[in-house]
Formats: structure tokens, C-alpha cells, sequence
């Protein structure tokens, strides 16, 4: 299975992204979804996670204003970020799994940049 996201780029802060996560193949029987970012010098972390019963979890410093979702029909799962934050800036990726796990494929990730 082969993930693309896409729908990253520069917003001003306090604006509105969308960002996209294409798979390949069917994500039904995928345990969960999740996005990550990393920021430049930081480490890679999660920070939204939508799971087969499609029950989501979030990052505390994204909670209130980003949103994950799901397509089955379209193999798709969407981040949309509203109010965004010059700390929002980093590169994005998307990643999913078979049970156990959640994040046995990767994307390539998509560039995030906000502008104070």
C-alpha cells in the first residue's frame, strides 16, 4: 500500500489548510490513520489518529482546531487545520496499519509552512 498526501503549502496564521492522505489500495481493514508533523531540529510526532470504528484521537495542541477524517469509498483521510499558527509549521505525513500497529506505511509527507 502506497500513501500520498498532498494539500500542503503556506497559509497565513489563523487561516485554513486541507491537507489529503491517498491510498493506493483500500484503507477498510486498516487499524487507524493517523498524521504526523515534524517540525525543523524537533522530533517526528503524532498528532491525529483516526481509528477503524472510526473513533479519532488528538495531540493536545491541535485539539479545538483540527479535524481527521475519513473516505473509505475513496481510500482517503483528510486533516483539515483551521486557526492556524506559525507553530503549525512542519512537514506532514500520513501513515497507516495493519493490527496491531497503525503505522507500518508511510508517505513521503507534504510541507506546511504558516506565516505570522
Amino acid at each position: 500500500v502506497q500513501l500520498v498526501e498532498s494539500g500542503g503549502g503556506l497559509v497565513q496564521e489563523g487561516g485554513s489548510l486541507r491537507l489529503s492522505c491517498a491510498a493506493s489500495g483500500s484503507i477498510c481493514t486498516f487499524n487507524g490513520v493517523g498524521w504526523y508533523r515534524q517540525a525543523p531540529g524537533k522530533q517526528r510526532e503524532v498528532i491525529a489518529v483516526v481509528f477503524r470504528d472510526n473513533t479519532t484521537d488528538y495531540a493536545d495542541d491541535v485539539k479545538g482546531r483540527f479535524i481527521i477524517s475519513r473516505d473509505n469509498a475513496k481510500n482517503t483521510v483528510y486533516l483539515q487545520m483551521n486557526r492556524m499558527k506559525p507553530e503549525d509549521t512542519a512537514i506532514y505525513y500520513c501513515a497507516g496499519g495493519y493490527p496491531p500497529g497503525i503505522r507500518n506505511y508511510w508517505g513521503q509527507g507534504t510541507q506546511v509552512t504558516v506565516s505570522s
